[in-house]
């Protein structure tokens, strides 16, 4: 038996909708246990950091890359390859910083949002799509680069992107390990 070409497109399209609609259940179950929309976005957050704990080791063994050199080779890595390998969207990268050492992801088009029209008004301090920004910080630790990771604008909140910011926190050093 042959299989057709077009079936694994198909299977990862099916399994992305299924997570998007099962991320979008999620996250109106924590509205109704939590009051608040802070504890909301802090349950979102931690989610997301241990997602991204765990989820570094199958990025770095699928993804076979190599050691970054820099911040802005870490930004464009996390850009190009990680959100196209696990959201299938590749976000622009642009630096905020002299410094180098800020980045912002700019997402045309955010899928975890595709079934999600508008946050209700009682919920305008919601971060809906926080669990990306614990995914990205929990992964950067695991490779020893701390960062601060923070939604800047959210087309859910009417702005006109989506926009993921990223500072990482300490210069990078270079260690010489002596044996």
């Amino acid at each position: 038996m042959s299989r057709s070409p077009g079936r694994k497109q198909e299977n990862h399209k099916i399994s992305r909708e299924l997570f998007v609609l099962t991320y979008g259940a999620l996250v109106a179950q924590l509205c109704k246990d939590y009051e608040k929309d802070e504890d909301v976005n802090d349950c979102l957050d931690r989610m997301g950091y241990s997602i991204g704990v765990r989820l570094i080791d199958d990025f770095l063994a699928r993804s076979a890359v190599k050691k970054c050199r820099s911040y802005s080779e870490t930004a464009d890595m996390i850009a190009q390859v990680a959100f196209k390998m696990y959201l299938g969207v590749t976000p622009s990268v642009s630096c905020n910083s002299a410094t180098g050492n800020e980045f912002s992801l700019i997402l045309d088009k955010n899928p975890l949002v595709d079934f999600v029209e508008e946050l209700p008004a009682e919920r305008a301090s919601l971060c809906y799509c926080n669990l990306l920004c614990g995914v990205i910080r929990g992964a950067l630790e695991m490779v020893h680069l701390a960062a601060e990771v923070s939604f800047l604008q959210d087309r859910l909140k009417g702005d006109a992107v989506t926009e993921i910011g990223i500072t990482f926190l300490r210069k990078p050093e270079d260690k010489k390990h002596r044996r």
